[in-house]
């Protein structure tokens, strides 16, 4: 039952969604790279919670701290552990759910899979459990800029039945970055964030 992603290049995402932390390890990542908690932190700060109204409300800082594999700013060819501490975690807001399966959740099937769920939040079902996803890719995407010249650049394309279709040679981060759900189409981005904001409870 092994929740490690990649060969050559491994992840191991950790923590529940409302234990006391998250975050990665990554192995294989080679020496003197060049990487330090600022460069994780702008990737985690792009994801962090209650930044608009089509995410997440709750309150949590996603402040990166690097425990192991990295020494002034450059790796040493040994796991990195990037561990981000959970501030808003309630774990008595899910006491009514320990012996209930929430529909369209992972509850059930975590139960079925492991035997035991982590009821508090989702557990390792939650879309917090991406922060640890977020840190990693952090540290791939600096390798692959420095070792390859290789820019990652990714949008929405969907929502519900709401698509678009860019030009992909044409798409920048900036563009990206100009609303809130993400999507480079202004006219597509204006009906997914509308949609968004609808189903929001």
């Amino acid at each position: 039952m092994s929740s490690t992603i990649g060969s050559a290049f491994r992840v191991t995402p950790f923590g529940e969604s409302h234990g006391p932390a998250v975050g990665a390890v990554v192995d294989g990542c080679p020496s003197l790279l060049s990487i330090d908690e600022g460069v994780v932190q702008k990737e985690l700060d792009r994801r962090r919670p209650g930044q608009s109204e089509i995410v997440t409300q709750r309150k949590e800082g996603d402040k990166v701290e690097i425990l192991s594999g990295v020494l002034d700013g450059k790796t040493l060819g040994t796991p990195i552990a990037m561990l981000v501490r959970n501030e808003d975690a309630r774990s008595r807001d899910y006491d009514e759910l320990q012996h209930k399966y929430r529909p369209s959740h992972a509850d059930y099937t975590y139960d079925q899979k492991y035997g035991i769920r982590a009821w508090s939040g989702g557990g390792r079902a939650s879309a917090r459990e991406t922060v640890g996803r977020v840190a990693a890719g952090a540290v791939a995407q600096t390798l692959l800029s420095a070792r390859w010249g290789v820019e990652i650049v990714a949008w929405v394309s969907a929502v519900q039945d709401i698509e678009t279709y860019v030009d992909a040679s044409s798409v920048s981060r900036l563009l990206v970055e100009e609303n809130i759900v993400r999507c480079p189409d202004p006219s597509a981005a204006v009906k997914m964030i509308n949609e968004a904001v609808r189903r929001v409870p």
